[in-house]
This record gives structure tokens, C-alpha cells and sequence, in this order.
């Protein structure tokens, strides 16, 4: 696969103000400790100070500015890394404001500063002129000829990291430089900043940078100025943040110093949420300036599976067992409810639609049915004259005790009208009118098992006609991607509630649901139910006990729903995802998630035609199946090159 995972750093170096030998000597002393990051960034002006004053226009700091540039750059000679430092810059009849591109040893860049602040305790303007309107400019530094302006991006072929460079101000405005560098191709932006500390600001400040970088789906590297700047009459809190696609990597503020802070940032996720996003178009008159730069990867370009889990490894990437479902507790219920509340208003603009006010439903004593009717509860709440019929359909030798008596205890509390319509004889006549053994025939016996899911949807459909009802369906995303249905059986319904929620969180949307109730008596059952193991009972229980267990079938759900998570929100390829789970996953075997990664895309491919004539159900997160939305594929399409790439 293809590696595109950087550690990039922000450094907030301990500095002398106006100092410009102390201050290089620091920042040196920290670009030696970095050498497995491929973008490091300084703060603004820190080679002299942000807080020089009248200080800048002196000949003395500019020469020594310049010298220390060339210092600096000397050491990126023998690294692949990008380094970004702060200090003024004479151009002409001005001073500027800028940062510095570092990188083979060279000054490949300089960017000028383009909103300079004149404004409470900001009054730059006295020493720097704005670099608005400089592009396609050069400016010696020493004997070098460098490319100047506002205009540049700079960028490494091989990782495909293009970067993008503003500076303090210029995050704070309406109309961002970063905004303009990543529509002409950045992907990682960095900020070089001198941000003062007051009460609210880093807040705000994270909201800033947290903002941008997915609105911009971009890395975002912002570093600020620390307390060792001048307090005359500001104090600053070396504010530090990492940024990726509206997600904080990591961030500090008033650290020890030097301090740095790291973090991973992934390429590949990011161009591929750029392509998926189809309004996120490239400048089509970009007159940027693209200069190569080395930045190395975190491991060789062409990277294998196991080489790229170990590198997640060492470097401690975070990456959630469960992406459907969020870590904490907090976050996690919220999630339940506003999934609930999207789930049950769909459901109720459905109802007034067609102006049919009964809803028909199975119940099986499961997990999926369970969040059906809980979702029917709730639509009754936003409709009150809704009338929730429910249906279980318990099958003789098959269904379980446990799951018979969780249903009907369920309906007791949640429905208005509740039947129990026994499948077995009827499913017993249908397979001997088919020449059909009575009995079920062992593994491989589809026929046995999916008459049975026929079965009761024929009559859920026909209790539907004879109620003037819609049929809800229980279906989740996991199984559709899977194919863990019976086409025209459970895989159909007049509309389908869970379709967008995977199995791993219908477990915690249940669980959640029985904490908040207030109904000790439904907390309990759906407790019970959350705790019994996922199962269709479409084969011979064992004395009343379930049997038939769907992990021992299609792997554990939670692998399952990580492979579809990465798969369809990030476009990953099956050895990228693999990798990922081996990080995720550190107690299982390499081998045995590689054959889970195997199971699930021959799965996930095969069965994309029961997803292509699905019933309606509401979206409720970024990753859904829908053939009318979010996923379109061929039915008859090859799962060769999935396959050749895990091996």
C-alpha cells in the first residue's frame, strides 16, 4: 500500500528576546531531537522574538536573522523533513513578517504575512507591511535566489503532502490564506502564530483552527509563541494544535519548554475525503508556485500490512476498536438519543406522508427488532395517534426461551396490540409442498432457514394489508453489508429504521435507551437483551438454549463493522484497513485478522445485490448503504483486486 502517515511537530523552543544566536541554538538543538518528523513548526518570528518591538527595524537583527536562516537550514541537509521557522525579512522598501520553508538543506521558500494586526494590543503595522499582494517574487537571502510570496505551496511527490503556510492573523479573518492554499491543493497547513493568552481566548482559538481543518479537509499544525516572549503587556502560552479534518490530534498550552507536540497526521484519508466530497474543487486558475521539499514517511513509501501496524504501534496512533461508537460515556449517549431522535422522525414524516397511522412489527427478542420498536415508541411520541401492532412469530424447536419470553415481555411494554403467530407448521407445509424434508437437513440447509424469515415477513405483509399498516423493518447496516438477510424475507419492509445503524451500535443505543427511560421494568428486559448473544434461531436450539450463533458464522461484528467503517468513510484499501485493525486489535493474531479482512470484503462484494433494492430508512451517520445514496455498486462486480491486496 501506498504510505502516507507523517508525523508532523509543532516546537515552542525556550528564547531570549532580540537573542537571535540563543534562539537559533535552541531551535537547532530541537530539529536534531525530530528526526522522525517530517514537518516541524516554529513559532512566528522566532528567531528574533515576536516581541522585538522597535527592535526589528534594526540592521543588526535583520543580518542576524538571515544568518541564523541559513544555520538552521543547514541542518535539514541530510533529513527528508520540512522546517517551517518565523523571523523578519527585508524585501525591497519593507519589513516583512514571514516564515521560512526549510528543507534539503536549503531556504526553498519564504511567505509573508498577510493581515497584519493594528488593532488593542496588536500594532504591527508600526514594523511590517502586508505580503497581500506579492506573488511571483524572489528575495536574496545571502547569495540564494528564494522564492517570495503569498503564492507558494510547497510539496513532496512521494508522500503527496502539499503545504500551505499563514501566519497568526491570518487564521483570525474572514477570507483565510489557508483556505485559498488548500482549494489550489494544500493538505497539511501550518500557522506559525503569536497569539496572546486572555479568558476565552484559546477556546476560541481551538474552535479556530478545529474549524479549518475540516471545512478545509486538511492537517492543520498551529504553534504559538511562549512565555518567554516579553510580558511588558501580554503574556503568551506557547498555545500548541494539532488539527485533522475537524479533529484535534493534540494540543498544550503553557508546557514546559522546549516543548513539542506530535502527532500523526494521514494523507491518504485526506485527499480521499477531498474526491468523496465532490464540492471540494481545486482552484481551477491556481496561480500557486509548487516547490518540491523531502518530507519522509513514518516507514518506507510502498509499505506492507504488517510494516504499516507497526508503525502505528510505535507511535501510539489512536484508533478506535469501535468507530461506529464513541469512547466515552457522555458522547456516547448523546449519540444514542439524537440517532434515536433521527430514526423516530423519519419514521413519523413517513406515517404523515401516507397518512397510514399503524405500524406492524416483529419482534424476535433481539437486538435489531428491539431498536425498531423503540424507535416506534418514540415516533408516538412526536404522532399520538400511532398504534404500534406487534408481532412474534416463535418457531417450535428454534426459538429459545430466553428470546421468547424478552419479546413478549417487550411488547407488553412498548406495544398497542400485540399477536403471536407460530411459524413452525406453516413452515413445515410450505418445504414438504416444495419436497422439502420436515426437518432441517444441517449445515449448508439455507432452504430450512430462509423459509422461515420468508415466512414471517409474509405475514407481517399480510397482517400490514389487513391492519391498513406499514411494515417496520429491523434490519441493521451490518447485516446488509454482510448479507446476513433473507432476500425477501427480513432484508424487506415498508420502511427500514436501522438501516444506517451498525450492529455495534444498536447494542449501545438499546443499552443506553434502558438507562434513560425512567421504566425500571423496561430497563431490565432491555438490559437482558443486550446481554443475550446475537442470533437469527433459524436452526434447532439445544434443549431450549440458543444454538445458533451468526459470529461463529460471518466473524465477530465488531472487526466487521471496522472493516465497513474504513472501508466506505475513508476508501481504504483492505491492507490498510487490516493494519488498522491489528493496532486497533492487539490481542488477536496478524493472520486471523487477515482472514476476518478476507471474509468480510468476499461477503461485502458478493452480496451487494439484496443492498440495490432496499426499502427507504433514514441516514443517520457517514457511512450507510443506501443504493439511492451513499453507496452505488455493481452487483456482479469482482472482488479480485480486495482480495490480492490482503494477500
Amino acid at each position: 500500500m501506498k504510505n502516507h502517515m507523517i508525523q508532523v511537530a509543532a516546537v515552542v523552543p525556550k528564547i531570549k528576546v532580540g537573542d537571535v544566536t540563543y534562539n537559533t541554538d535552541q531551535m537547532i538543538g530541537s530539529i536534531r531531537e525530530l528526526t522522525d518528523s517530517g514537518v516541524i513548526v516554529f513559532p512566528e518570528l522566532s528567531v528574533t522574538g515576536y516581541t522585538c518591538a522597535d527592535l526589528f527595524l534594526s540592521d543588526l537583527v535583520l543580518q542576524a536573522s538571515e544568518a541564523a536562516l541559513l544555520r538552521i537550514a543547514k541542518e535539514t541537509k541530510d533529513s527528508e523533513n520540512v522546517v517551517i521557522v518565523g523571523l523578519p525579512v527585508r524585501f525591497e522598501n519593507n519589513i516583512y513578517n514571514c516564515a521560512a520553508v526549510l528543507s534539503c538543506g536549503e531556504v526553498k521558500a519564504i511567505i509573508p504575512k498577510t493581515f497584519i494586526p493594528n488593532y488593542s494590543e496588536f500594532y504591527e503595522c508600526r514594523w511590517f507591511a502586508s505580503g497581500r499582494d506579492i506573488k511571483g517574487k524572489t528575495v536574496f537571502i545571502d547569495k540564494y535566489e528564494v522564492p517570495f510570496g503569498t503564492d507558494i505551496l510547497v510539496q513532496d511527490v512521494l508522500s503527496e503532502a502539499v503545504i500551505g503556510v499563514e501566519l497568526c492573523e491570518d487564521l483570525w479573518i474572514p477570507d483565510k490564506p489557508s483556505t485559498h492554499a488548500v482549494l489550489a491543493g494544500a493538505n497539511i497547513i501550518a500557522n506559525l502564530s503569536a497569539s496572546d493568552e486572555l479568558i476565552g481566548k484559546q477556546e476560541y482559538r481551538t474552535q479556530l483552527v478545529t474549524q479549518q481543518s475540516g471545512s478545509c479537509c486538511c492537517a492543520y499544525i498551529y504553534v504559538s509563541s511562549g512565555t518567554y516572549e516579553s510580558s511588558t503587556d501580554m503574556v503568551f502560552s506557547g498555545n500548541s494544535i494539532l488539527a485533522q479534518n475537524g479533529r484535534i490530534l493534540g494540543e498544550s498550552i503553557f508546557p514546559e519548554y522546549p516543548h513539542v507536540q506530535k502527532a500523526l497526521v494521514d494523507i491518504g484519508s485526506l485527499m480521499h475525503d477531498r474526491i468523496r466530497q465532490n464540492t471540494f474543487e481545486n482552484s481551477r486558475t491556481s496561480s500557486y508556485r509548487r516547490i518540491d521539499v523531502k518530507i519522509h514517511t513514518l516507514g518506507e513509501v510502498q509499505i506492507g500490512t504488517d510494516e504499516m501496524a507497526e508503525v502505528l504501534k510505535i507511535y501510539d496512533y489512536p484508533i478506535a476498536r469501535n468507530p461506529f461508537v464513541p469512547a466515552d460515556d457522555e458522547t456516547r449517549n448523546e449519540r444514542c438519543k439524537r440517532i434515536l431522535k433521527i430514526q423516530a422522525n423519519g419514521l413519523a414524516t413517513r406515517v404523515r406522508a401516507t397518512g397510514i397511522r399503524n405500524l406492524v412489527i416483529g419482534i424476535s427478542g433481539g437486538l435489531d427488532s428491539t431498536l425498531a420498536l423503540i424507535v416506534c415508541h418514540e415516533a408516538k411520541k412526536l404522532i399520538k395517534d400511532i398504534r404500534i401492532i406487534a408481532y412474534t412469530m416463535p418457531s417450535h424447536g428454534n426459538t429459545s426461551k430466553l428470546t421468547y419470553d424478552n419479546a413478549n415481555h417487550l411488547m407488553d411494554l412498548l406495544a398497542d396490540e400485540i399477536h403471536e403467530v407460530p411459524i413452525a407448521e406453516s413452515v413445515k407445509e410450505h418445504l414438504c409442498a416444495l419436497g422439502h424434508e420436515e426437518t432441517y437437513q444441517g449445515e449448508g440447509d439455507v432452504t430450512y432457514e430462509n423459509a422461515q424469515a420468508r415466512m414471517r415477513t409474509y405475514i407481517l405483509m399480510d397482517a400490514a394489508n389487513m391492519k391498513n399498516a406499514l411494515v417496520v423493518g429491523t434490519g441493521d447496516l451490518s447485516e446488509l453489508a454482510l448479507g446476513w438477510c433473507t432476500y425477501n424475507g427480513d432484508h424487506m419492509s415498508m420502511y427500514a429504521v436501522n438501516s444506517s445503524v451498525p450492529k455495534t451500535l444498536v447494542r449501545f443505543i438499546c443499552s443506553s435507551y434502558a438507562h434513560m427511560c425512567g421504566n425500571e421494568e423496561l430497563k431490565n428486559v432491555l438490559l437482558s437483551i443486550c446481554d443475550t448473544p446475537i442470533t437469527p434461531e433459524l436452526t434447532p436450539s439445544d434443549n431450549g438454549q440458543i444454538a445458533q450463533m451468526t459470529e461463529e458464522k460471518i466473524g465477530k461484528y465488531d472487526l466487521n463493522d471496522f472493516f465497513l467503517y474504513y472501508t466506505l468513510r475513508y476508501g481504504f484499501e483492505p491492507s490498510r484497513s487490516a493494519a488498522y485493525a491489528m493496532k486497533a486489535y492487539p490481542e488477536l493474531d496478524k493472520s486471523k485478522i487477515k482472514e476476518a479482512a478476507v471474509k468480510f470484503f468476499k461477503r461485502f462484494f458478493s452480496q451487494q445485490f439484496k443492498r440495490s433494492c432496499l426499502p427507504d430508512g433514514p441516514k443517520v451517520g457517514s457511512v450507510t448503504l443506501s443504493p439511492r445514496g451513499d453507496w452505488r455498486m455493481p452487483s456482479d462486480a469482482s472482488v479480485a483486486l480486495w482480495l490480492e491486496d490482503l494477500m
